[in-house]
């Protein structure tokens, strides 16, 4: 055994390190958590939950196309409007942004401040357009 490890030392370590990507979610607990959804998912909890919207593009790119029926609270000004979505904590709610990035920090700022069920759309609007699904400019 301790010879076969020996001649074959790069196929230990890529094992290993194999194994330890694998392992690693389950270490950190992130198989446990669901902090994003696909575009059929975010439909599916917006049509069977009545799941809030919530995009936080700036202006210009919120009037340029948005989900139907999204609340628009700009990223930079969330801290200081959460009061404007206070009674929606018990809804689950949908971070939208134009490719995404913007989305995991508000979820992570609204999770901080008490809302229970916050998913970022995964790849933003970019991916809503890309399923053929419909934007709005009103």
């Amino acid at each position: 055994m301790l010879e076969f490890i020996q001649h074959n030392i790069w196929l230990v370590l890529i094992a290993a390190i194999s194994g330890g990507m694998l392992i690693w979610p389950l270490i950190t607990g992130g198989f446990g958590k669901r902090n994003s959804l696909g575009v059929f998912e975010a439909t599916q909890l917006i049509n069977r939950r009545d799941a809030m919207i919530l995009d936080v593009q700036e202006a210009a790119e919120y009037a340029a196309g948005h989900l139907p029926n999204a609340r628009h609270i700009p990223h930079t000004q969330l801290k200081d409007r959460l009061r404007e979505i206070e009674k929606f904590k018990s809804r689950p709610l949908i971070i939208t942004c134009r490719n995404g990035n913007r989305a995991a920090g508000a979820s992570s700022l609204l999770r901080k401040a008490g809302f229970a069920e916050v998913f970022e759309l995964r790849g933003g609007l970019l991916a809503w357009e890309q399923a053929g699904l419909p934007l709005t400019k009103k």
